[in-house]
């Protein structure tokens, strides 16, 4: 029998576990996916905690994920366009991708280039849509000056690159260690934490023109002070500052259809034009020291699952 993440209840990492399942049978519209990768995000540990449970309720035993890339197995009536084989990138909305079997809808999926590695590929929906997202949100333009918080997480590191090709200035917050990685794709690097307004101010001295906000903790506030305009401000986490000042949230569902900003974000990667980077890769069985590492909120790119 095939292996899928499960929890019974809500809580922390420790309610997590990886069982056995039925073997996923595709109905109409849907193909049975092997995964070979499956990025993992911090809002499914959000909805495990239950913190969110109003707007995702959950019924048990719960799955978990949506990021994942395989081989198609089988497919059901009506599907057009893939056969067992092929190598698809894609995403799941039933919390369900971090597993070794996963029904997908058809329309969900998109052909995976030679040249883009299952655990980018993998890895690819939550960060990238939203990271494309956020960045046609705030649309920065040449000559502008956009500031992107979180700047080497897994969103953030997609969007300094897409805001990097509309030929806009990037300024990306960081941690020192990943300043190099930034000034590499030709984006600003500034140090978060205290007098990060300053440092903001003197690396762009002809002021900010827009904000991505990443992380929350206070930073649709810090682009308020620099004189950010609300409708150029997004954010992705910080729904309460959203609330409060009017600034968008846009990201993920906003970008337009998930496959079709799949396959272009694939293209780019195939191509050279983007990099997702990778912290660290986990087999399926550990998927608790997975989440360890990302709540502890400080890595550099995707953590991935390898069923």
């Amino acid at each position: 029998m095939p292996k899928a993440v499960r929890y019974d209840e809500f809580g922390g990492i420790d309610v997590l576990r990886v069982g056995e399942v039925e073997r996923p049978v595709p109905g109409d519209g849907q193909a049975l996916v092997r995964v070979m990768a499956a990025g993992i995000n911090p809002s499914e540990a959000v909805i495990r905690t239950g913190a969110l449970a109003q707007m995702f309720p959950s019924t048990f035993p719960s799955g978990q994920g949506s990021d994942l890339a395989g081989v198609i197995e089988e497919v059901g009536a009506g599907v057009g366009g893939f056969a067992p084989g092929d190598e698809v990138i894609g995403f799941s909305n039933k919390r369900a991708s971090q597993a070794e079997l996963v029904l997908v809808e058809a329309d969900d999926l998109t052909r995976k280039p030679d040249r883009v590695s299952w655990e980018v590929a993998g890895s690819l929906y939550v960060a990238g849509v939203t990271a494309w997202g956020a960045v046609h949100a705030v649309g920065p333009e040449k000559g502008e000056t956009v500031v992107i918080s979180g700047a080497a997480g897994g969103v953030g590191s997609l969007a300094v690159q897409l805001a990097r090709r509309t030929g806009a200035t990037v300024i990306g917050l960081a941690s020192e260690r990943n300043h190099a990685w930034l000034r590499s794709y030709d984006v600003i690097p500034v140090r978060y934490g205290e007098g990060v307004l300053d440092r903001i101010r003197a690396a762009a001295p002809g002021g900010v023109d827009a904000f991505i906000d990443t992380f929350g903790d206070g930073y649709v506030e810090l682009a308020l002070a620099l004189g950010v305009a609300t409708e150029r401000i997004d954010t992705i986490t910080d729904f309460v500052a959203a609330a409060r000042y009017g600034v968008k949230t846009d990201g993920g569902t906003a970008a337009g259809p998930g496959a079709k900003v799949l396959a272009e974000l694939a293209g780019l990667i195939a191509d050279g034009h983007l990099e997702v980077p990778i912290a660290s890769v986990y087999p399926l069985t550990q998927v608790r020291e997975a989440y360890a590492e990302l709540e502890r909120r400080h890595t550099h790119g995707k953590i991935v699952l390898m069923p």
